[in-house]
């Protein structure tokens, strides 16, 4: 493998020699998971904040669920949460959490949740915890109607709803001192990234970051249909029929529920609710038109892709695709093992994507290359 197309990794492990070892950290590479075998690295910046990430779970079902169950909390006494709320079109209201340490900040991190997710996720909150201890504020967006905010919004959210996002971050431009990022996970990194591309050359944020993210939405929503994924397709239909049967009974004739009590499948939620309720006719013309992968090209902001190469809900194929090769924007960081929105730690501190983000966030804003020097053995 020409080493020449790799500029970075991720810490997993140490080699008998001493050296660290990583899954590729990729501008270029078509195999993630072979380079992980095959590279071995030495650290070039930063070294006192990365350390190895040795999985708590191997298996990639136990590593999602655990990074969807294991608790975690805000210190609130010294970053109490204050909330506020964004007009982001008429008759569109959108909550933010934000926490924030005190003086000056690094920089303000907006974060963006996944499918049938809230800004109290325990994802969005361990790293707003994280964010403000190493110095940053973190403004954790609700997607419209998500979080108890049903009565801010008379319409639904979808994946690749752009616009919220997008206001929040024109509205507070205009104060704004410090560095801006947006981070995505899942469902929020897919909104993020292709807000990256609809944006291009841009100063509204200075770095984008996006986690477990299905970049191209059918082949995601068709693996999720898997019989292995049952548990996790039916607890988002579950979770999405509810909350359109709430729309229908606050607005009949805007949201008929012809066909709800025979929707089994994400497919068929999207097929039949979602892309009429925006107009996109069918769930293959939604998912087409919406995947953030057809947005990666014009991506311009430097972007960083987090993923695990084990993830059960994502396919890792996707993650080869040319737009991905070719952009020097992106940044594609394999994960072996990880699962979906996993990446819990076997030893304490025990969320280290929240420290690898940090770090991230740390080359950004001081405009340091975010790779490493690397060496074959």
């Amino acid at each position: 493998m020409d080493l020449s197309v790799l500029n970075g990794v991720i810490i997993t492990g140490q080699s008998p020699s001493g050296r660290l070892r990583g899954a590729a950290f990729i501008k270029g590479a078509k195999e993630a998971a072979s380079a992980a075998r095959r590279v071995y690295i030495r650290l070039r910046f930063y070294t006192s904040l990365l350390r190895p990430f040795r999985p708590c779970f191997k298996n990639p079902h136990l590593a999602t669920l655990a990074g969807n169950f294991w608790r975690r909390a805000i210190d609130e006494s010294r970053f109490p949460t204050r909330e506020v709320l964004y007009d982001t079109e008429p008759g569109t209201r959108v909550l933010v959490h934000e926490n924030r340490p005190e003086g000056e900040v690094k920089g303000e991190v907006f974060l963006h949740h996944g499918l049938e997710g809230s800004s109290r996720s325990g994802y969005m909150v361990s790293l707003a915890q994280a964010l403000c201890e190493a110095g940053y504020a973190a403004h954790r967006i609700n997607m419209r109607g998500c979080g108890g905010t049903e009565h801010l919004t008379a319409t639904l959210y979808h994946s690749g709803l752009t616009q919220d996002v997008r206001e929040i971050l024109l509205q507070t431009q205009k104060n704004a001192i410090a560095p801006r990022f947006l981070i995505g996970f899942s469902l929020g990194g897919n909104v993020a990234l292709k807000l990256a591309g609809e944006l291009g050359e841009t100063d509204l944020v200075t770095g984008v970051a996006a986690v477990s993210t299905p970049i191209d939405l059918h082949e995601c929503v068709r693996m999720l249909g898997a019989k292995q994924n049952w548990v996790y397709e039916q607890r988002f239909v579950r979770s999405l029929r509810a909350r359109y049967f709430r729309r229908h009974q606050a607005h009949p004739h805007r949201f008929p529920v012809d066909g709800l009590h025979r929707t089994k499948t994400v497919f068929e939620f999207d097929d039949r609710f979602t892309a009429k309720a925006f107009g996109f006719g069918d769930a293959p013309n939604y998912y087409r038109t919406q995947s953030a992968l057809g947005f990666l090209p014009r991506i311009r902001v430097q972007t960083l892709l987090v993923q695990a190469v084990d993830d059960p809900l994502i396919p890792f194929a996707i993650y080869r695709h040319e737009s991905i090769r070719e952009n020097p924007a992106l940044q594609l960081a394999a994960i072996p093992n990880g699962g979906h929105l996993g990446f819990i730690a076997r030893s304490r501190p025990r969320f280290w994507l929240d420290d690898f983000l940090i770090e991230w966030l740390e080359s950004r804003r001081n405009n340091h290359p975010f790779r490493f020097v690397l060496t074959d053995e």
